[in-house]
């Protein structure tokens, strides 16, 4: 009887095997959702992750700390350790040979009232989404990361692809969000689908996807434009996340104009030229590392006080008042009687808001709780 890596197997070869075009795709998609299903049940929890607490693979379980937490992918030498000493107050070793950082290493960048924190990971492999090397532990502490800096050799700049790839076999879909399809379960009543929009998928193969899925009673409502088969079984799958990145080109000092140009021409204009050792251009990166972040800031004013324009609070673009208050203290929201807003997103200076309310960059807000809280 086989088992699931020679089934995995098995169905590759048959879809290599497979001529692509009209005809063939559903039976495709039909396989494609056969393997994600194998390959969710042979996937282990035992692999390094930032955690809240201590405990786990010393050097891979990491208290996330900060505003954001941000970590460094790249293949052996291409410059990390470097680059977090240069973007934080972290001594990470250095050495010019391979694999010299064998634990995630922490350190803080201060920017703009944010508080980030930035994790050197060991250089990855390919094959690193299979277990070569340290993969496994490292991609997955990606998982859990705000935002993935993919760090470049200059002189290697189709590692890009070898990067991506690992990440995705890992379940990290980078600078893409999550479809908009929603799937209820229902106890009874088979499969109901509702398509909102242009797809490309049909009706039927949605069923057999769902039914691979162990799925025979739901709703499901599709607002995706342009849907795939690919995506639908990333949302089934559950284990995907979606997570932005920054293309970092490093050792620019190296090379002139000229060779910069031709690696332009290779992997696109989508990155951010530095030299860590040689400190060019850290802080545009520092820049944009806050931008991609889409950050924020709100600025408290306790009752019958001045607001605090020195330590703003950092916010999410798209926050509510009660996202703000779960970050002050889980307390807040569960004694929160009304806010008061004064800025942009406010109707009038001191509008009484809810929970819902929400915010925009340089609001000033109260928090008013109920007279009974402690």
């Amino acid at each position: 009887m086989l088992g699931i890596p020679e089934k995995i197997k098995a169905i590759q070869e048959e879809i290599h095997k497979t001529q692509i075009n009209k005809a063939t795709e559903f039976h495709i998609g039909l396989l494609k959702a056969k393997i994600a299903r194998l390959r969710k049940e042979l996937e282990e929890n035992t692999h390094g992750r930032i955690v809240s607490s201590g405990g786990g693979q010393a050097g891979f379980d990491i208290r996330k700390t900060g505003d954001a937490t941000i970590v460094l992918i790249g293949l052996p030498s291409v410059g990390k350790s470097t680059l977090l000493n240069s973007l934080t107050n972290a001594k990470s070793r250095i050495a010019s040979y391979q694999f010299t950082t064998l634990t995630a290493v922490p350190g803080i960048m201060h920017y703009n009232g944010a508080k980030l924190q930035i994790l050197d990971l060991p250089g990855i492999i390919e094959g690193a989404s299979k277990g070569k090397g340290l993969g496994k532990r490292v991609l997955s502490v990606a998982r859990n990361a705000d935002l993935i800096l993919i760090i470049l050799d200059v002189f290697q700049p189709n590692h890009l692809e070898v990067l991506k790839k690992e990440l995705a076999e890992i379940g990290i879909k980078v600078d893409q969000k999550r479809p908009d399809v929603i799937v209820e379960k229902t106890s009874v009543g088979g499969v109901s689908v509702n398509i909102l929009t242009e797809v490309h998928i049909t009706e039927n193969l949605i069923k057999e996807i769902l039914r691979i899925n162990g799925i025979h009673n739901c709703r499901i409502i599709i607002r995706e434009s342009g849907l795939t088969d690919d995506q639908l079984i990333d949302i089934l799958n559950g284990n995907r996340v979606y997570v932005p990145s920054l293309i970092v080109l490093n050792k620019i000092d190296l090379v002139n104009q000229g060779f910069i140009r031709e690696v332009q021409s290779k992997i696109g204009d989508n990155f951010i030229p530095i030299s860590a050792d040689a400190n060019v251009n850290i802080d545009g990166l520092r820049s944009a590392i806050y931008e991609k972040l889409d950050f924020i800031r709100i600025y408290m004013r306790p009752k019958g006080q001045n607001a605090d324009y020195d330590e703003p609070m950092i916010m999410r673009n798209g926050c509510t008042v009660k996202d703000l208050c779960n970050k002050v203290h889980r307390s807040m929201t569960r004694d929160f009687r009304f806010a008061l807003v004064w800025g942009k997103s406010a109707k009038f200076d001191g509008q009484k808001v809810g929970l819902d309310h929400k915010l925009v960059d340089e609001d000033v807000i109260t928090i008013v709780r109920k007279v009974n809280a402690i």
